[in-house]
């Protein structure tokens, strides 16, 4: 078998078999095939797609490229989440406690974030003595006491997906669905869940940026997941803005809590509340979306899940007196007022630009190897649809060093108009 043979294959529309694309996994991860040839074959699949069962094969090529998690040792339906990212999107920190209290086992590898802000492992480091690194037998034994781990994501997981997307990020080639789905769900069929709930955010600070475009990715993913065995849902939900008020690693963490205890902003409650409702139905522990809502509701207000997200840190080596008293989790120096210049409605906020007002602040990583300062970050105190008069506060910074540059690009991220803007859904959709 040759490269340049399949490249061609390919490129002239024809679909690859399972042995050609194992070839091409395991020969580019080996280092066998260069990266020219592998470039090729990568714009050959932007221009000419992939059908369902090739996408399928490359989804499991990727998965067992490395380490395959066996999770066969945890009771129950194991149910993990996947986002596929956008600013103040700490809803992993609610439904993964608010899941576990359902008595469904969350058995969850989440990374470290490269951009706008932290990753939900930063987030969770940001509360004191918290740890990500756990034997395999500290990992089995949490999620089968307390229904919830979650570790950082290991090095050997999928790691031909790692240098596959390297390359397309240098080779225009990230844009095409089926390469997308099957990156996304590599991880996750490595990652040993026995179901999926994929939240694919829809909007100017998501990847997808129109919804045409989000339904075909999460049908792609719901298709692999179902191909390969794994119950799959997807969830398209709203991105245009933050989700919440809080962007930045120790205020997420913050706002978190406050959905646990039962308030928080209605926007993450609701999608917290939707993404959970779906993950406890394929869990077995209700019997539908309704049900399932409901008594996750119950869970918030009589404290069930908080206690449990209490019990995970402490297991992991967390203050847990900094999940009952929030106030304790690192804050900023100072904070700085973003003033609105005139009066009217607030039409549109850019989340990508908030999010990187955000890490100019701090908050995110423009390099792998920048620190994180977990205190600083963003607070949005007027959302698309509030009605402002000049000289009210929009957002306040949260700051220990230099603002100026992040309060410009906030102030950039808003637009008054003289009208209240139409209302959009949280929830676009939901694919099953």
């Amino acid at each position: 078998m040759r490269m340049v043979d399949l490249i061609q294959k390919k490129r002239d529309g024809h679909a690859l078999t399972e042995e050609e694309i194992g070839f091409v996994v395991t020969g580019y991860t080996q280092g066998t095939i260069p990266d020219y040839q592998m470039s090729a074959m990568l714009m050959a699949i932007y221009l000419v797609g992939m059908n369902d069962e090739e996408t399928s094969q490359l989804t499991l090529a990727m998965a067992r490229s490395g380490d395959v998690l066996d999770l066969s040792a945890i009771g129950g339906v194991k149910v993990d989440k996947h986002s596929t990212g956008g600013v103040g999107d700490k809803t992993s920190l609610i439904v993964a406690p608010l899941v576990a209290s359902a008595g469904v086992p969350v058995a969850k590898m989440s990374g470290r974030g490269l951009g706008h802000t932290g990753g939900t492992v930063d987030k969770l480091e940001s509360i004191r003595g918290f740890r990500v690194e756990l034997t395999t037998e500290e990992f089995i034994r949490n999620v089968n006491e307390i229904k919830l781990a979650l570790v950082g994501q290991s090095g050997n997981l999928a790691p031909a997906d790692k240098k596959i997307y390297a390359l397309r990020d240098v080779t225009a080639t990230v844009s095409c669905i089926p390469l997308i789905a099957s990156s996304i769900m590599s991880k996750k069929i490595a990652s040993g869940a026995d179901a999926i709930v994929l939240d694919v955010k829809v909007g100017a600070g998501a990847f997808m940026k129109d919804v045409e475009h989000a339904r075909q990715l999460a049908e792609t993913m719901v298709r692999i997941g179902r191909s390969l065995g794994r119950q799959t849902v997807a969830v398209l939900s709203d991105m245009d803005q933050p989700l919440g008020a809080e962007i930045g690693n120790a205020g997420e963490v913050r706002e978190a809590i406050a959905v646990l205890q039962g308030g928080g902003p209605d926007d993450l409650r609701e999608v917290s509340l939707a993404l959970a409702a779906h993950m406890t139905v394929l869990g077995g522990a209700y019997p539908d979306f309704d049900a399932a809502r409901a008594g996750l509701q119950q869970s918030l207000e009589s404290g069930a899940a908080l206690e449990t997200f209490a019990r995970f840190v402490a297991a992991q080596g967390g203050d847990a007196e900094q999940i009952r008293n929030p106030d304790q989790l690192p804050k900023a120096e100072r904070e700085v007022k973003l003033a609105a210049d005139e009066g009217g409605y607030v039409e549109f906020i850019d989340a990508e630009k908030v999010g990187l007002a955000a890490m100019l602040l701090g908050a995110g990583r423009q390099t792998k190897e920048d620190e994180i300062d977990y205190a600083v970050g963003v607070t949005l105190q007027r959302k698309v649809g509030d009605r402002v008069e000049a000289g009210d506060t929009l957002a306040l910074l949260h700051a220990n060093g230099p603002h100026d540059d992040g309060l410009a690009m906030l102030r950039s991220a808003y637009r008054i108009g003289p009208k209240p803007p139409a209302a959009k859904p949280l929830i676009y959709d939901v694919i099953q």
